[in-house]
């Protein structure tokens, strides 16, 4: 079922699905909500909630500060107003407005899962954000969209995805492009504002998933994040690409259903 309300400053959109214990689930950059709708459909025994992040899919942008702090805490609000303290399930951007709120609120994230996440963002990847920023700046373009393309296709590697129709999907939550912006300059500023003093802070346990595939977020950031945390533990999925909900959501979803029985065991 499909909500709405005013959380803060922005109006927040999300959909919910099952009974059962809360469970958060927060989408990366250039996707929205239906990025777990897989999840939501097959975990039945818990209450799944699926947000829009500020300025994508049909949540309101607000005073946006362009940063990963005010991300976090537009999670920690949604717990706060909507659910109650609950586990959280990030991907890529969403991993990392996760960890924060988890640094911040230990009492409203009681789990933390981050799928493809990394706590420090390079010069080439920052540049990379800034390149795609610059397209996005005179409003939605061809050149972004064949960007958004090229990203799309080099996340992918399951042969049988279709990669313009995750495209479509993926420029519909984009939107004007106001939300990518405000999320790409957040991870951007990663780079010289990195989570590596935040991560010793966290004291829930932090299960860290990453994909072989992955060249957006390679082992190395995985390694960062497993340095950094005190609680943590490292799951790999084989074959998959940074987009691994997309490559294989039925992996995804048993790993994640697993971990969730195994907090409630």
């Amino acid at each position: 079922m499909n909500h709405s309300q005013q959380v803060g400053d922005i109006e927040v959109a999300w959909t919910q699905s099952g009974e059962g214990p809360p469970v958060v689930f927060i989408h990366g950059l250039a996707e929205d909500r239906r990025t777990w709708s897989a999840q939501q459909d097959a975990i039945t025994d818990f209450t799944t909630y699926a947000y829009d992040l500020r300025g994508h899919g049909d949540t309101s942008l607000g005073e946006a500060d362009a940063t990963a702090e005010q991300l976090s805490m537009d999670l920690v609000r949604f717990l706060e107003t909507v659910t109650g303290p609950a586990i959280c399930v990030g991907f890529s951007l969403g991993g990392t407005v996760v960890l924060g709120a988890a640094a911040t609120n230990p009492e409203l994230v009681q789990r933390a899962i981050v799928l493809g996440t990394s706590s420090v963002v390079g010069r080439f990847a920052a540049e990379f954000y800034g390149g795609r920023i610059a397209l996005l700046d005179s409003g939605m373009s061809d050149e972004f969209r064949a960007a958004l393309r090229d990203d799309t296709a080099g996340a992918i590697s399951n042969p049988a995805v279709d990669v313009d129709a995750v495209t479509s999907r993926r420029l519909e939550a984009v939107g004007e492009g106001a939300g990518y912006i405000n999320g790409a300059r957040a991870m951007a500023r990663v780079n010289t504002h990195p989570l590596t003093d935040v991560l010793p802070t966290i004291k829930v346990h932090v299960d860290v998933v990453g994909a072989t595939n992955d060249a957006f977020c390679p082992r190395k950031a995985a390694d960062l994040l497993m340095e950094g945390l005190p609680d943590a533990t490292y799951l790999e999925l084989d074959g998959l690409g940074h987009l691994m909900n997309v490559d294989d959501h039925e992996a995804v979803t048993n790993l994640i259903e697993s971990l969730l029985k195994e907090q409630q065991s």
